[in-house]
């Protein structure tokens, strides 16, 4: 097994998971097997219960681990399949120990089918010097001679500042990050600068003299217009050459053709689209990116297979209510204005009361003015309450989470649910979904027609089974449930272009190259392109398709044959 380490400095954010990811997916492009670690150095047992606005994103895998958003980047570069044990958190006695034996057992377990990784990517969270990170770095010092230099080395992460003010970018904060990493015993082999434009020559130089590494393995990651940029980006520098000499890889392909034509083709369509698709995204931490980043990067990868640049609308949900009318209605007509300027809705996962009614008044809008809806976890939920209102006329329906005495609870809490203790209650990772064979389903068709589908729930409540027979008298068919068929995982509505809700979190596993089939049912009506893309049998004209046909770009294949930098290892 080959170790990886990547650390930061200077800044947290600065993008160690992105760099992780476009490092092993350039590895699993040369047909290696790469698996990854994210480590997190605060004292919570895992990410379920933090904040979105602390800490971002709960991302679910499907063992129904609730980890770091981090492990998402990993398993959307990577393609694989990832564990709750693949992120390490929680502090226990003789912790150094602790930890060098959690990475060892971690790293040798398969992630693609059977198959166990030659690769293991390991980030440490936040940046050196960091107290609570200090046992971690303590733990890696010993490990590196543990599995021997050939088996282990270390990417650094660190920032070169470019002043407005000077304009010269600046070398100090990395010279001072790698030396206290130094002080704690390791030392960089590759020092990636993270930078607003393209490092200099001379900084590199200047780099590298400093922080005792050869020039070429000071590497320049500048600000780009597309994250999918980044492995080209990488790849272009030669460090693909550089992990097979620097840990012994046995890779047939320095440079993988077919992976750098699509990622290539995948960046340059995000950064030459002009045809916009405007989705409203309807949430109450709508403040912070972060605590919807699975569900922008589902958005991306559906909008790019359509040839769309994607623009997000964010609306908060609680400024769509009737209250906020009286009390702020400017900021009330602003936000239902720009809800209506867009060509679908999003109402995505989300828990409590507040700004429910506002995601419910975008559910009836949408429905009313046949406007492309995709509700996701709670606005599948909040979509059933809407119509039990309207349509069956229950003016008092809710939910149980919101209100316990409700006299018609169209939304119920599971059986198996304690609601004494939020932490590890719910209903977590991946679960089948089984199609009715009775109802025509365009859900079903964007999966190709199969008769089951397996996605990643994260949930406490579901829909009420008693109602179902009314909603489906109405019209809101449940096309798609459990494998004993009393769980109501999929809804959709007859006689509208897309109105459709998901019980899971389609989001989790949504590919640059493979989106999540019912965000691209979303784009696609937003487009007006779904019922020809269905009536071609769910296949993207010529034009829309990102290539899998490796000879189809010469010029991107060419990079191939490029002659890569010699580095000194």
């Amino acid at each position: 097994m080959k170790y990886i380490l990547v650390t930061g400095g200077v800044i947290s954010g600065i993008g160690k998971g992105v760099i992780s990811s476009s490092i092993g997916a350039l590895l699993k492009g040369c047909g290696l097997h790469v698996t990854s670690i994210k480590i997190d150095p605060y004292l919570n047992i895992d990410a379920g219960t933090f904040s979105p606005y602390e800490h971002g994103e709960v991302f679910v895998l499907d063992d129904g681990g609730e980890v770091d958003l981090d492990l998402g980047n990993y398993e959307r570069f990577l393609d694989v399949t990832l564990h709750r044990s693949n992120n390490i958190t929680t502090v226990v006695p003789h912790i150094t120990d602790a930890i060098q034996d959690w990475v060892t057992k971690v790293s040798a377990e398969p992630v693609e089918k059977d198959i166990k990784a030659d690769v293991c990517l390991i980030e440490l969270g936040g940046t050196i010097g960091d107290i609570e990170g200090m046992p971690y770095i303590e733990a890696f010092r010993q490990f590196q001679f543990r599995v021997g230099r050939d088996n282990f080395c270390v990417v650094h992460v660190s920032l070169v500042p470019e002043p407005d003010s000077t304009g010269e970018q600046k070398t100090k904060p990395t010279q001072n990050s790698v030396r206290e990493l130094r002080g704690l015993g390791l030392s960089p082999d590759l020092i990636m600068c993270r930078c607003k434009n393209t490092v200099t020559n001379s900084v590199k130089q200047k780099v590298s003299l400093f922080c005792h590494v050869p020039p070429e393995q000071v590497i320049d990651v500048h600000d780009c217009k597309s994250i999918y940029r980044v492995p080209v980006l990488l790849s272009n520098q030669g460090i693909v050459s550089f992990f097979s000499k620097r840990l012994q890889l046995e890779i047939k392909s320095r440079k993988p053709r077919h992976f750098i034509v699509q990622w290539r083709e995948l960046a340059e369509r995000d950064e030459r689209l002009l045809d916009e698709v405007k989705i409203a995204l309807v949430g109450k931490y709508t403040k912070l990116e972060d605590a919807y980043i699975s569900v922008l990067k589902a958005l991306k990868h559906a909008s790019l297979h359509c040839n769309r640049r994607l623009q997000v609308v964010w609306v908060e949900s609680e400024n769509l209510e009737k209250e906020v009318q009286e009390r702020d209605p400017v900021k009330y007509h602003e936000a239902w204005q720009r809800l209506c300027g867009c060509d679908g809705i999003l109402v995505p996962g989300g828990f409590g009361k507040r700004g429910t009614e506002g995601k419910i008044a975008a559910a009836e809008w949408a429905r009313k003015m046949k406007k492309p809806y995709l509700g996701v976890c709670y606005g599948l939920q909040l979509a059933v309450i809407e119509f039990a209102r309207n349509i069956l006329g229950l003016k008092d329906a809710n939910s149980t989470e919101n209100e316990p005495d409700t006299k018609n609870p169209v939304v119920i809490e599971m059986p198996e649910h304690n609601p004494g203790q939020l932490g590890g209650t719910m209903r977590l990772g991946r679960r089948r979904t089984v199609f009715s064979k009775v109802h025509e389903s365009i859900t079903r068709k964007l999966y190709k027609n199969a008769e089951f589908v397996e996605e990643r729930h994260r949930h406490r409540y579901e829909v009420n089974p008693e109602y179902v027979s009314q909603f489906e008298e109405k019209g809101m068919e449940f096309v798609g449930r459990d494998v004993e068929g009393k769980r109501m995982e999929i809804m959709e509505i007859k006689d509208h272009p897309y109105f459709v809700g998901v019980q899971y979190h389609p989001e989790y596993i949504s590919r640059p190259i493979r989106p999540s089939p019912p965000y691209l049912g979303l784009i696609l009506a937003a487009i007006g392109k779904l019922t020809p893309y269905i009536a071609r049998g769910c296949r993207l004209s010529p034009r829309c398709s990102i290539s899998e046909d490796e000879d189809e770009d010469e010029e991107l294949a060419n990079m191939a044959t490029e002659k890569l930098p010699d580095f000194n290892v």
